[in-house]
């Protein structure tokens, strides 16, 4: 499933922004976990969280033999046009949104997707 290309042969985002939206969403999530939600090749995902963990925008944690993935808020964006800005700024609504649902599904006795 790995590297299918999108029908316009371009993306919006590079690899390492659908690697933070994912980690926004799947909040815990692991490598394979998000190469195979996003149709990426592990090594792919493997060298994007590399650059986005010496950037300091995730949080780690070992669980087992497993590494988690969450983003850090308080981290900012890199590209000097938005330096400015808060990695919270973008990825909070949507982390939020995910745990809202999350819990409301749990409440109303449906499985969650995650």
């Amino acid at each position: 499933m790995a590297n299918k290309v999108h029908k316009n042969g371009w993306y919006l985002w590079s690899s390492h922004g659908v690697v933070l939206f994912h980690i926004a969403i799947h909040p815990g999530c692991t490598v394979a976990e998000i190469a195979e939600g996003l149709c990426l090749t592990q090594r792919t995902v493997w060298g994007a969280i590399g650059d986005l963990r010496r950037a300091e925008m995730l949080h780690v944690e070992r669980r087992g033999r497993k590494h988690h993935y969450t983003i850090n808020m308080d981290a900012r964006f890199r590209a000097p046009q938005v330096g400015s800005v808060r990695l919270g700024t973008v990825f909070g609504a949507l982390a939020e949104e995910n745990a809202n649902g999350a819990t409301n599904h749990s409440a109303n006795g449906h499985a969650s997707a995650n």
